[in-house]
């Protein structure tokens, strides 16, 4: 039997553990699962390390000019956990450190007395020292174990940072200096058509931000303002950004995919806004219809699709680079990056069939990557190649160094099985429809 049986047949153990028991012996369970939990984490560290040494041998022997030595090791951690491939790469950081740097942390993991995240932390508080530094407060922290039992997340990391100023204040200084460097603002999904805007600021900056919002706010609220302290921060935020009223919305473009049917109000088909994902109907139309009662030119874009699947009709072009609304097309319809476990944005629209092998520039030979992921399938070893899909739409599979295959399929833009309505020779155009439908939600 192979090692990887091995930890198969431990899997199904675990499916045959007896739960009826005693409340004594579920608190026992819990505790020996969760040293079980730490002890498969530094086994998958030593196994990752494994595959970043050997791949990097490979690239070696092969001629990989030395700065792309090792690229790909990340996303191919990253599909083998089922994460992100920036999840990946922290991943294979975090093995680099506690394999080769820090034993003691690396031990009190195998016995299940530190947990994966724990030992992040004290990777992540010493990253930046030499690595005799790094050693030094290994030893300090975790040469005993036990002296880690009741010691809480906050004081582990407080304990670390302290420890890592004593032995190099002037590393902890120069990477303050490096992280207001990484100043940023991102955006992602919240619940209930949502979004979380979030600035990554010097610390000067941003106490600085929240006390001019709320110095806003206690003027509004002055002012006899019925609306919540937190609503006024908001809308405070988005007036002194964009200059404009909150309850005017900003006149930038949004890539909002609905369905005529929903649109019409036939259906209640869920719509997608490019950079967010999914939104009801009822939302978009409301979406629709402030666009149209703006003095602005609004503009509707009809993407087509397979009524069964929601795949969308393909493009063509015969130049090496995308077009531009061929890649808007694509970007469109993949929404994120094609990388199964990776919800980066997509950043670069790229050939499947690489251009110099042959590849066609159309959309079923287009994908949405992510700039890491884009580069990473250029390292030796890995190829992508189209494939037909039972639901129809573009499905694309991807082929690491070692043979291991992932599929990725583009999601709905429409729900699949949506009823069409019957033709009639005298229902009304479409484009008559949907011009009364926008009189009637600009006049509600």
């Amino acid at each position: 039997m192979s090692q990887t049986e091995d930890i198969a047949s431990l899997r199904d153990r675990l499916r045959h553990i007896e739960f009826d028991v005693s409340s004594v012996d579920s608190v026992d369970q819990i505790t020996a699962l969760e040293d079980l939990k730490a002890a498969c984490a530094a086994a998958q560290a030593r196994a990752t390390m494994n595959l970043s040494t050997k791949r990097r041998q490979e690239h070696r022997e092969q001629g990989v000019p030395e700065k792309r030595v090792g690229a790909g090791v990340a996303s191919e951690v990253g599909l083998a956990r089922r994460v992100s491939p920036h999840r990946g790469g922290r991943y294979l950081g975090f093995a680099r450190a506690v394999v080769d740097e820090m034993p003691h942390t690396m031990a009190a993991l195998e016995s299940g007395r530190l947990s994966e995240w724990r030992a992040t932390i004290l990777v992540r508080e010493t990253a930046y020292l030499a690595v005799e530094d790094r050693i030094a407060i290994d030893t300090e922290l975790c040469a005993d174990p036990a002296a880690l039992d009741g010691v809480g997340d906050k004081a582990l990391t407080a304990r670390a940072k302290a420890l890592a100023y004593q032995r190099d204040p002037h590393a902890v200084v120069a990477r303050a200096g490096k992280a207001a460097k990484d100043r940023r603002v991102t955006s992602r999904p919240a619940p209930d058509c949502m979004a979380n805007v979030t600035a990554l600021l010097p610390v000067a900056q941003g106490v600085g931000v929240i006390a001019a919002l709320r110095k806003a706010a206690d003027l509004h609220t002055s002012t006899g303002d019925n609306r919540s302290r937190d609503q006024i921060m908001a809308d405070v935020l988005f007036e002194r950004v964009t200059g404009r009223a909150a309850a005017e919305g900003v006149p930038i473009t949004v890539n909002l995919v609905m369905s005529d049917t929903a649109l019409l109000g036939d259906s209640d088909d869920a719509a997608h806004v490019d950079g967010h994902g999914p939104i009801p109907a009822g939302i978009a139309r409301q979406l629709v219809a402030t666009a149209a009662g703006r003095d602005a030119k609004l503009a509707i874009r009809r993407l087509f699709t397979k009524p069964a699947t929601g795949a969308l009709v393909a493009m063509e072009s015969v130049a090496r680079a995308f077009p531009k609304a061929l890649a808007l097309l694509i970007r469109l319809r993949d929404q994120m990056c094609r990388t199964p476990y990776c919800d980066a944005p997509v950043r670069h629209v790229d050939h499947v069939t690489p251009h110099a092998q042959g590849g066609s520039t159309n959309a079923d030979n287009g994908q949405g990557l992510c700039e890491e992921c884009n580069y990473a399938k250029q390292a030796p070893g890995w190829h992508s190649a189209t494939q037909p899909s039972p639901t129809g739409r573009h499905s694309v599979r991807l082929t690491t160094p070692t043979g291991h295959r992932h599929t990725s399929t583009a999601p709905p833009l429409s729900h699949p099985g949506s009823p069409l309505p019957h033709p009639r020779t005298d229902r009304p155009t479409l484009h008559s429809r949907i011009e009364s439908r926008l009189n009637e939600l600009m006049a509600a």
